[in-house]
């Protein structure tokens, strides 16, 4: 890890990341793995929980056994936070519900494959980024 990075950084996995680890794994997954392993604080929120569970059943078709003990592990190890702030920054409500859970679990990182927050780069001292370029500061 980096001296730049803080130890235990706190970080929002967008459900795009998380449905890419689950199912393709790769870069996402390696992301997600640290997250489980508590070497970085995932954070989410109850809305953003249940798009992944949503996504999960309908996309990737996990079985119920599956799909319970992927939310269990998920609920377990990631801080649930519940954010006070409604947020209009973005036109995608999503993307707004993404930035509201980063705010409220104070993260220092978004990590998302999705273009417009991408492009946003950054939101109030909350640094956005891939999979890719989080592992890359990571190491």
């Amino acid at each position: 890890m980096s001296s730049a990075m803080a130890v235990n950084p706190r970080v929002v996995l967008d459900t795009n990341v998380i449905i890419s680890a689950i199912g393709y794994g790769g870069k996402p997954a390696k992301v997600f793995l640290l997250a489980l392993e508590e070497k970085i604080q995932g954070v989410t929120s109850e809305i953003l929980l249940a798009e992944v569970q949503e996504i999960l059943t309908k996309k990737l078709s996990l079985s119920p056994g599956d799909l319970e003990l992927t939310m269990a592990e998920i609920e377990d190890k990631f801080e649930v936070v519940a954010p006070r702030k409604t947020l209009h920054i973005l036109r995608d409500e999503d993307d707004n519900r993404v930035l509201e859970a980063a705010v409220e679990g104070n993260c220092d990182f978004i990590i998302t494959g999705d273009k417009d927050l991408l492009d946003l780069g950054k939101y109030k001292k909350i640094k956005i980024l891939t999979a890719e370029e989080f592992l890359e500061i990571y190491r």
